[in-house]
C-alpha cells in the first residue's frame, strides 16, 4: 500500500513457550494517528520494538514496511525516517536539557550551528525554553516526555512511535501531551501511539485496533468499534412506587429492578429514539425522575473483546457516555 505509512503482514514474536504476537496485520496510512490498545503484556511494546528496528520479528512473520522501507532487507532505512519514545523517559538527568537536545544533534551528524538551531526551535516549540539550561533531573514528569518527544524529532522524522506516552502523568501533563501529538500530525508525520488508556486513544486515534491474545481483536474508528458493542439503553428512575408501576405497564420491554424503582429500555440513545420513549411516558401520563442515557463506549468494546481481562487503567473522571437529565 503506496499510502501507507507502516505495514505488516502476519507478525509474530514468542519468548520461550509463550507467544506474544501470532499472526498481527497492520497497515497504518500516512499522516495519521494510529493506536494499539491492549492491557499490559498485550504485547504493544513488543510490536513498537520490532517495526522499530529493536528486536527481530520471529519465525514466519511476513512483509515489513515502515516509512517505504522495508524493514529486513534495509533496517538502516528505516531507522533514519522514524523516531521512537518508549515508556520511559531516555533523558539523561545529569545534563540540562539543551545539552541533551544537542547530544541528539550529535547523534544525527548535525552540523554544532544546525544543532544548535534545531535545538533551540524545538526547546522552545514544546516550551521548555526557561529551563533549556536546568538539569533535566530537576523537571517534572510532563516536562521530560516533552523534552524525550522533542529529541526524538530532532532527526526529523516521517513515522514517530510512542509507547504509552502518557503514563505516569497527572491529567494536566497527559492532556497537553495530547495536544502534542495532534500537533506533529498536523505537521504531516504519522503516529503510532501504543497505550491502556481508553480515552486516550477515543481522543486522539483516527483508528484503533485492539490487542488480546496475540492478535487483533477488531480495528476500526473509535465509532466503528463502539457500533459492534449493543448495549445502548436509557436508564430511567422513579422515586414514587405507583409512577413506576404506570411506567412498566406503559414499557414492557423494559428491564426491572423493582427495588431500586429503575427501568432499562434498550436503545441507541438517538434524538428519534428519545422522542417516542418521551411520548410513550406522556400517553401514560407518567414521568420519570431522572432519564440518563447510555451508549456504548470504548470500555464496552474493551470488555466484549478481551472478557474482561486485564482491562486497561483509566483516569479518574466522568464517563462520559452518559448524559442524565433531570
Amino acid at each position: 500500500m503506496t499510502d501507507s505509512a507502516i505495514t505488516a503482514h502476519g507478525l509474530r514474536k514468542a519468548y520461550g513457550d509463550k507467544t506474544v504476537l501470532d499472526g498481527v496485520d497492520l497497515a497504518v496510512p500516512q499522516g495519521t494517528i494510529f493506536s494499539l490498545l491492549g492491557p499490559n503484556g498485550a504485547g504493544k511494546t513488543t510490536a513498537v520494538k520490532i517495526l522499530s528496528t529493536l528486536v527481530s520479528p520471529g519465525p514466519g512473520s511476513g512483509p515489513i514496511r515502515v516509512a517505504g522501507h522495508d524493514l529486513a532487507t534495509d533496517p538502516q532505512a528505516v531507522r533514519a525516517a522514524i523516531g521512537v519514545t518508549g515508556q520511559f523517559s531516555a533523558v539523561d538527568g545529569l545534563i540540562t536539557g539543551e545539552e541533551n537536545m544537542l547530544l541528539m544533534a550529535d547523534l544525527h551528524h548535525l552540523s554544532r550551528r544546525e544543532g544548535r538551531r534545531v535545538a533551540a526551535e524545538l526547546l522552545e516549540r514544546f516550551d521548555l525554553g526557561e529551563a533549556a539550561r536546568k538539569p533535566a533531573a530537576t523537571y517534572s514528569g510532563g516536562m521530560k516526555r516533552r523534552l524525550d518527544i522533542a529529541m526524538t524529532l530532532v532527526g526529523d522524522p516521517r513515522v514517530i512511535f510512542l509507547d504509552e506516552p502518557t503514563t505516569g502523568l497527572d491529567p494536566r501533563s497527559r492532556h497537553t501531551m495530547w495536544q502534542i501529538i495532534r500537533e506533529l500530525v498536523t505537521g504531516g508525520v504519522t503516529v503510532f501511539l501504543t497505550t491502556q488508556y481508553l480515552e486516550e486513544a477515543d481522543e486522539l486515534a483516527d483508528r484503533i485496533a485492539v490487542l488480546h491474545d496475540g492478535g487483533i481483536a477488531a480495528e476500526g474508528t473509535a465509532e466503528e468499534l463502539k457500533r459492534l458493542v449493543p448495549g445502548g439503553h436509557v436508564r430511567l428512575r422513579f422515586t414514587d412506587p405507583a409512577v413506576y408501576r404506570g411506567a412498566v405497564s406503559a414499557l414492557d420491554e423494559a428491564v426491572r429492578d423493582d427495588e431500586a424503582l429503575t427501568l432499562q429500555v434498550p436503545g441507541d440513545g438517538g434524538q428519534r429514539a428519545l422522542r417516542s420513549l418521551l411520548d410513550r411516558l406522556d400517553t401514560a401520563g407518567v414521568e420519570a425522575d431522572e432519564l440518563t442515557v447510555h451508549t456504548p463506549d470504548l470500555d464496552d468494546v474493551f470488555f466484549a473483546l478481551t472478557g474482561g481481562a486485564g482491562v486497561p487503567d483509566q483516569p479518574n473522571r466522568p464517563n462520559q457516555s452518559e448524559e442524565s437529565v433531570r
